[in-house]
């Protein structure tokens, strides 16, 4: 079985108007596509130019400006997911992707909370999951929590690890409430690729792909995505693989190692 393929347009196909890509990655052979800020995009559009297109909106981010670690966030947190799984159901999208923190402009952390003890920062994001998974639950839109790397892109991050995420998600033990499992930062972070799919596999509900070092397409760097995949096959995921990265040169040579290499 070959896993299904998803373009993040929101760094492949930027050469193209937005209404644009949709068609664009369809042509090349993705089966869905993925974005970052809903907020900035008209979503009666956006839904037209995927359902014309026969493409899938596999889901795009849903906490803005608001953190799971901060404990004073709960209200604001939950009333802002609401309005995001609002948005994911009128563009049909199928997933939310969310964070432990708000994140700014290029992904910089908003905020360290290095005035929080690891255990209320813990504590607080775990407490806010299980009304996320009940939410998520009732409305029928997975929820996919992201681990992110702290080295390079965003330096302040809580939830940095794969075991921490993944064994949160067991705890809360929702269908609902999976780990998006980010080959890109995890190698940044922690490395052990094959090992840690093995491992918690069962936990993923949506995989992002770059190489590393440089964010790039696979090939540019040093993972072996070609192992990684077949990996992940034969761990049982069965979920899109997204290729959340930046082009070396230009999206169709991008493309063309996608199709290559993973």
């Amino acid at each position: 079985m070959s896993l299904q393929k998803c373009a993040c347009i929101d760094t492949l196909y930027t050469e193209l108007p937005w209404l644009e890509r949709f068609q664009a990655a369809k042509n090349d052979g993705f089966a869905a596509v993925e974005f970052w800020d809903y907020r900035i995009r008209d979503l009666d559009a956006t839904r037209e130019a995927a359902e014309k297109a026969g493409i899938v909106i596999s889901g795009f981010n849903g906490d803005a400006d608001y953190s799971l670690v901060d404990p004073t966030h709960k209200e604001k947190y939950i009333d802002y997911l609401r309005q995001s799984i609002a948005a994911a159901k009128k563009v049909g999208a199928k997933s939310v992707t969310i964070h432990s923190n708000a994140l700014g402009d290029g992904g910089i952390v908003v905020n360290h909370y290095d005035n929080l003890s690891h255990t209320v920062k813990l504590c607080s994001m775990y407490d806010m999951l299980l009304e996320c998974a009940k939410i998520s639950e009732e409305e029928q839109i997975n929820l996919n929590l992201e681990a992110l790397n702290i080295t390079t892109d965003h330096v302040g991050n809580f939830l940095e690890t794969t075991r921490m995420g993944a064994e949160i998600c067991r705890l809360i033990g929702s269908p609902r409430l999976k780990l998006l499992y980010d080959v890109y930062h995890m190698q940044l972070n922690e490395g052990s690729l094959c090992d840690t799919i093995s491992a918690y596999a069962d936990q993923f509900g949506h995989i992002h792909v770059a190489d590393a070092p440089g964010r790039h397409e696979p090939g540019t760097g040093e993972i072996n995505y070609k192992k990684v995949i077949r990996h992940l096959e034969d761990c049982g995921y069965t979920g899109y693989v997204g290729y959340e990265l930046f082009p070396q040169t230009d999206t169709a040579t991008a493309v063309k190692a996608i199709m290559e290499n993973a």
